[in-house]
């Protein structure tokens, strides 16, 4: 890609688009939303172009659930786990455009803003499939879960005492099927939000592509993306303002910053960081600057304009 300005992947987790269990709703989520969208058009106004990868497990929860209700109560058919990624896309998207293009307007900036509904090729023999270890949707109870493990083929689970929930894949992503689209989108200057939740999974077919009932990380999709852009840096934004080592524990220690190197040898370590949160985002980094990334940062939204200049958040480097 032939171009002057920085470019940065941003990966946002779905989870910091909502504050607390008592802010829920859409309007709840806006509002986040809003927020975040401030630090991002701070990092615009630096000379940063950026593509925006988020997340959205909880988003896709409330999908499923209100499919789950309606066909319960009312017969509808219910939305499968896909369709769920690609309307989180959508809703996720349209927020972020929108409170992007309010805060550019307001600082008299003339960038355009687009959202890119994406789909991201999985191999159908990653090992993933033979474990499906991702939980999604409502708990069940054990007849419920039975039935539809017979009717719908679903894998199902107990989870810890609570009841049953079916469990997907988490196949690594191998394509990003948009991908020119977004490089050109990017190339031109428009700030771009892409693969939403890790990208709706599809896997190739006689027929093309199909979309399949899993979920890709949206930490190695933004990777992924930022490997295939060419990007100077991608940046995972979460609810820490720095990475710690012994995290939670009374020795726990914030890093400034990590080689590659030393990020492996306390992934190898395994005691340091959280199996569901922080490892899967080291491990994203890892690989983007493995296969030449210049660096990534790891800081909370409101840090990400003091984390750019040194000043907090963790970087890490090859």
């Amino acid at each position: 890609m032939s171009r002057q300005k920085k470019v940065a992947v941003v990966a946002i987790g779905g989870n910091s688009l909502i504050k607390s269990k008592q802010q829920q709703t859409v309007q709840d989520q806006y509002k986040a939303v809003q927020e975040t969208s401030i630090h991002l058009v701070d990092m615009i106004e630096a000379g940063w172009d950026i593509a925006i990868g988020h997340g959205n497990g909880p988003q896709v929860g409330f999908i499923l659930r209100r499919s789950e209700i309606a066909h319960k109560v009312e017969g509808m058919h219910e939305v499968p786990l896909d369709v769920c990624g690609a309307d989180s896309q959508g809703a996720i998207g349209y927020s972020l455009q929108q409170n992007i293009q309010n805060e550019l307007k307001k600082r008299g900036i003339e960038k355009p803003v687009a959202t890119v509904i994406t789909q991201v090729r999985v191999d159908p023999n990653d090992p993933a499939f033979q474990a499906p270890a991702k939980p999604i949707g409502t708990f069940m109870i054990a007849e419920d879960a039975e039935r539809r493990k017979e009717e719908l083929g679903w894998n199902v689970v107990e989870d810890s005492g609570r009841g049953w929930r079916r469990v997907v894949a988490s196949p690594l992503p191998i394509e990003i099927m948009e991908l020119e689209a977004i490089k050109t989108l990017i190339d031109s200057g428009t700030v771009t939000i892409t693969v939403g939740g890790g990208g709706i999974p599809v896997i190739a077919t006689d027929n093309g592509v199909k979309g399949i009932a899993a979920v890709i990380d949206k930490d190695f999709a933004s990777a992924f993306l930022a490997d295939k852009i060419n990007a100077d840096m991608l940046l995972i934004s979460t609810a820490v303002e720095k990475v710690s080592l012994n995290f939670g524990k009374p020795d726990q220690v914030e890093i400034d910053q990590l080689t590659v190197a030393e990020a492996k040898k306390y992934l190898d370590e395994g005691t340091h960081f959280a199996k569901g949160s922080m490892e899967p985002k080291i491990r994203a980094i890892v690989q983007f600057l493995e296969k030449g990334g210049k660096e990534a940062l790891i800081t909370n939204p409101e840090n990400i304009g003091r984390a750019l200049k040194g000043e907090t958040g963790t970087k890490i480097v090859p």
